[in-house]
């Protein structure tokens, strides 16, 4: 008996993929799919649902992404949220108009009636809104069955057709029962069986890995982080010696990280690993360079010139086609629109936004889908060491956007020697594994401070600690002041050149967890 499959049409909302990853977590098997993709493409996927998910766009303005019409006639529930519940009206009857009042944020949910949907939720709920238009009149065969103040249609359902509406956002942490609401569309509605795990993805991952490289060779981009990591480990069970790990060292790595990829890699897992030093070629081509849209561009760039310099190389001996890249979907999801469609872009990756259009090698990306806590989890079923694959993330340009404005040399060092005491001082007080990220951050501004009855001139560190479980929002970490004490004290006394520490407050949104 195959599994059920839950199809997530993409209308570009920057939770698209926190939907198909609650679904995951009900073990349920879920797909992102283009918000265009014909209706009798998911019939012949054999979809036991559909969830229409939210967007940036009006149902009202010309042009607006619509989905195949079909789809409301394939026979399966659909759901539709926020965007989707108004395309929902829109499509069938209904109508849809801007509200003078726009719904962003926390607001209040209140049950009226019984539904299927809602079975469990009763009275007023916390839920996450984030629309300004509402549906003012239902489609024919649909009932209200929830209401906020701005809106009496913020849940609709026409339990004939099995279609159903959420103005709010369930997938969000946000939201009181979101879980449950979800549960009920998957299990009460759709009839899904929750079989659905990641010794499956393993299984098609592999096979997809095969399929799309055949006899050809492959480079990896090892960084040593969770994500290459991972990749390195999934291709080498799907293609073994095909595979060629490259570590380039740009100069931007935290302290002491290239002798323990070494050691790991070449080392422990006896990996055919190429190590490149390009320290001085990366710091090069990053003078006077100080936006950090144009850092990661650089990077990036750098990047793929040196892996097709030791793709020259490395064809003399055999022939490499494909270069794979431990892309996971916030990387994405923050970059650029997800199958083309329309999402705002917050900041590009070097895995994403970076890639020249004149690339010689073909991309490889196996874990692109996947959010970090999801990868951590094909880690632990491909054998990965469990102090590896709960590293703390590191983005892919490295202290390269942790080394705020331009960067040089001096500036890293620093920051190396700032950002492992940081880390040390967190696992001796047991609190590395109960953050998310924690990293320091330097920042170019010199402060006045007394040390030794002198006055000093030097440069600041940020210090950041976050909470969260998929880098899509985020709190600070609410960390021990005796830890933070320490901590300072430590860099300012063994880090030359840094007479003031400072600790990051600020949650994800506003901010990003990264402060570049």
């Amino acid at each position: 008996m195959s599994s059920s499959l839950i199809a997530v049409l993409d209308f570009g909302s920057q939770y698209t993929q926190v939907i198909a990853r609650r679904v995951r977590e009900c073990h349920v098997h879920s797909r992102i799919f283009p918000f265009n993709t014909p209706a009798a493409v998911l019939r012949a996927e054999g979809v036991s649902g559909v969830i229409l998910s939210g967007g940036p766009a009006s149902v009202k303005a010309a042009g607006s992404p619509r989905p195949d019409p079909g789809v409301f006639a394939l026979g399966v529930p659909v759901l539709g949220i926020c965007y989707g519940l108004q395309l929902i009206a829109a499509m069938n009857g209904g109508a849809v108009a801007g509200s003078t009042r726009r719904e962003y944020g926390c607001g209040r949910l209140v049950v009226g009636e019984k539904s299927r949907l809602l079975s469990g939720v009763k009275g007023e709920i916390t839920v996450w809104n984030s629309h300004g238009d509402k549906v003012t009149r239902l489609p024919a065969g649909a009932r209200a069955v929830a209401r906020t103040e701005n809106s009496a249609c913020a849940v609709i359902e026409d339990a004939t057709r099995r279609i159903y509406g959420l103005q709010f956002h369930p997938e969000v942490n946000h939201t009181e029962h979101g879980m449950r609401i979800l549960r009920n569309f998957l299990f009460k509605i759709c009839k899904a069986r929750a079989d659905w795990k990641m010794s499956g993805f393993v299984n098609d991952a592999v096979a997809s890995v095969r399929a799309q490289v055949g006899k050809a060779n492959v480079l990896l981009a090892l960084s040593g982080g969770v994500d290459s990591s991972v990749v390195a480990a999934l291709l080498h069970k799907a293609i073994g010696k095909q595979l060629t790990c490259v570590f380039v060292d740009h100069g931007l790595l935290r302290l002491n990280e290239r002798e323990q990829v070494v050691r790991m890699f070449r080392g422990h897992f006896k990996m055919n690993l190429v190590v490149v030093d390009a320290a001085e070629r990366f710091l090069r081509e990053l003078l006077g360079v100080t936006d950090p849209e144009e850092k990661r561009k650089v990077i990036g760039r750098e990047f793929i010139k040196v892996f097709e310099e030791e793709f020259a190389k490395i064809a003399r001996k055999s022939k490499a086609e494909f270069l794979a890249q431990g892309t996971i979907y916030p990387d994405v999801i923050e970059s650029a629109a997800v199958a083309g469609n329309p999402s705002a872009t917050i900041k590009s990756h070097h895995n994403v936004g970076g890639l020249p259009k004149g690339m010689k090698l073909k991309l490889v990306e196996p874990i692109r889908e996947l959010f970090k806590d999801e990868v951590r989890a094909l880690g632990l079923e491909l054998g990965l060491p469990h102090d590896m694959l709960w590293r703390h993330p590191f983005p892919g340009p490295g202290l390269g956007v942790r080394v705020l404005g331009e960067v040089k040399k001096e500036y890293c060092d620093i920051l190396r020697a700032a950002d492992a005491i940081f880390i040390e001082e967190l696992h001796r007080a047991k609190w590395y594994h109960k953050t998310w990220q924690a990293f320091a951050v330097f920042v170019p501004v010199r402060t006045v401070g007394v040390m030794g009855d002198e006055r000093t001139y030097d440069y600041l560190i940020g210090l950041r600690a976050v909470q969260s479980t998929d880098a899509m929002t985020a709190d600070w970490a609410h960390l021990p002041a005796a830890l933070l004490q320490r901590a300072s004290t430590r860099i300012i006394n063994e880090v030359k050149g840094v007479n003031r520490v400072v600790y990051d407050i600020s949650s994800k949104p506003p901010a990003t967890i990264e402060w570049e």
